[in-house]
């Protein structure tokens, strides 16, 4: 069976650990090396046995210690050919990193087979993925999207686990104290997701067979914990389901390891 494990997860940083008995990946490394290494260590896992560095895209809470990881352990980084190109330009990896082109169908990594797929985001090419494991179960992990689109849609569903971003509440973000500029960027269909849309994806795909769910990428600022969980959880109640009954509902911590989730 293979396990999720997110390292860190939010606006200040992301990062998350894939493992399976063959084999591990970590998908973004958005806070400094020092930070991932005690991380790393704290899951039971050797940096240098990492078989590969999934990169959603290049923003700094995504990216921010690859390129002195990558100085001490060549592993390789997997992503699409315009984020390798971003990261490269940006110098966010070393010179001589080894950057494989992650394409939009199944790429066999370790014991895993990753599909790409696109969001909608304000980046150069901003990607999730469909993780299948050796021993059968399918991950699906989509993070930083301004709204769920079909391709986003159809490759969460079916997943024995789904991790969505659950990055804002809506009435938190108007009142905050963000300028206007910033708060249009964060709400529009190239931002990121607010509690409410992930919740009626989810339901949906509950409704669909999925069973197990992790909310990511939650802002600091302008959500908590406890108010993504209660908008997801009060779409659930009106499909029918209660969660913990019938699956499992968590929110991913934001500065330190989460507990670990089998797929």
């Amino acid at each position: 069976m293979a396990s999720f494990t997110a390292l860190y997860s939010g606006s200040s940083g992301n990062a998350a650990l894939i493992q399976e008995k063959a084999g591990s990946l970590c998908v973004d490394m958005g806070k400094n090396c020092k930070t991932t290494l005690a991380a790393l260590s704290q899951a039971g896992v050797e940096p240098g046995s990492l078989q590969g560095i999934l990169v959603t895209h290049e923003h700094v809470d995504h990216v921010s210690g690859l390129r002195v990881f990558l100085k001490r352990y060549p592993v390789p980084v997997y992503a699409s050919g315009k984020t390798l190109e971003s990261l490269l330009y940006r110098q966010l990896v070393p010179p001589g990193a080894k950057l494989c082109v992650l394409e939009e169908q199944k790429t066999a990594i370790g014991p895993f087979a990753v599909t790409a797929f696109p969001t909608s985001h304000d980046a150069a090419d901003c990607h999730g993925f469909r993780i299948q494991a050796e021993s059968g179960g399918t991950l699906a992990l989509a993070t930083d999207l301004g709204c769920v689109t079909e391709p986003v849609y159809q490759n969460l569903r079916g997943a024995d686990l789904v991790v969505l971003e659950a990055n804002y509440d809506a009435a938190m973000l108007q009142q905050g104290p963000y300028p206007a500029y910033l708060k249009a960027r964060i709400a529009s269909s190239r931002g990121h997701l607010c509690n409410t849309d992930t919740a009626a994806a989810l339901a949906k795909l509950l409704q669909e067979g999925c069973q197990r769910f992790a909310l990511c990428h939650l802002s600091s600022e302008n959500n908590t914990p406890e108010r993504a969980l209660q908008t997801v959880t009060r779409a659930f109640l009106e499909k029918g389901a209660l969660p913990g009954k019938d699956g499992l509902l968590v929110a991913l911590r934001r500065h330190c390891v989460s507990p670990t989730l089998a797929f």
